[in-house]
């Protein structure tokens, strides 16, 4: 079954050089084009597309604003958001995740990782932002919001092994990884990680994540780390 894709950019030429790339990939499909954020939005409830390519800036609605609404929309609890732009900016890297989307992705990327991080994305298995560093994303995770903090997720939900598992994810280990590190299969992580997002009500790894280092799990490398 293809993976759905919603291309929201402003700018034409881009929406048809995605259109290009994504359809001559033999497993991902485009579901609609979307102008603006408000317009992505609402094409989001239309399509049930599995994923949304957002641009930053967009008229209406920018692309942030746009990947809140729809990740905090129940009935588009399954639509995963990759943020795809040419401003590779630190805040927006913070916004982009605060905002909940899956992914961040430059457009300098190449057109192979393009796909591939769709299709990373789709299944919620790993945190893309080749461009913004551990470090970054943690230094921005960590700091105060400028809203009243959301509630934090009850970690003594978890197990010892989930809590050490969700810390490991947050350095950026797939579960390949994960296993190795702890002598277990990778199927008894992705059993791990998948209980501790039912657990606290994450929608992917990129929530889990956010929610490692705003909860203390997790700290910030030391200032000056620049580890990827």
């Amino acid at each position: 079954m293809s993976i759905r894709v919603l291309l929201a950019d402003d700018q034409a030429l881009m929406r048809v050089g995605f259109r290009v790339l994504i359809d001559s990939a033999p497993d991902l499909e485009v579901a609609g084009e979307a102008r603006t954020g408000r317009e992505a939005v609402e094409m989001a409830r239309q399509t049930r597309a599995d994923v949304v390519l957002m641009d930053i800036r967009m008229p209406d609605t920018d692309g942030l604003t746009a990947t809140q609404m729809i990740t905090e929309d129940d009935d588009l609890a399954g639509v995963r958001v990759l943020i795809l732009t040419t401003f590779e900016i630190d805040e927006y890297v913070y916004r982009a995740l605060r905002a909940g989307a899956s992914g961040f992705l430059g457009k300098g990327a190449e057109p192979a990782e393009l796909i591939e991080a769709i299709r990373v994305v789709s299944r919620g298995d790993a945190l893309l932002s080749p461009t913004a560093t551990k470090s970054l994303i943690a230094r921005f995770l960590a700091r105060p919001d400028d809203g009243p903090p959301p509630a934090p997720p009850a970690l003594d939900m978890l197990t010892n092994r989930e809590r050490e598992v969700l810390s490991l994810v947050a350095v950026g280990m797939s579960n390949d990884d994960i296993a190795d590190h702890l002598v277990v299969s990778p199927a008894t992580i992705k059993t791990h990680v998948n209980r501790a997002m039912v657990k606290l009500g994450a929608r992917d790894r990129a929530q889990l994540v956010v929610i490692a280092y705003q909860t203390g799990l997790v700290r910030p490398p030391a200032t000056g780390s620049h580890s990827v």
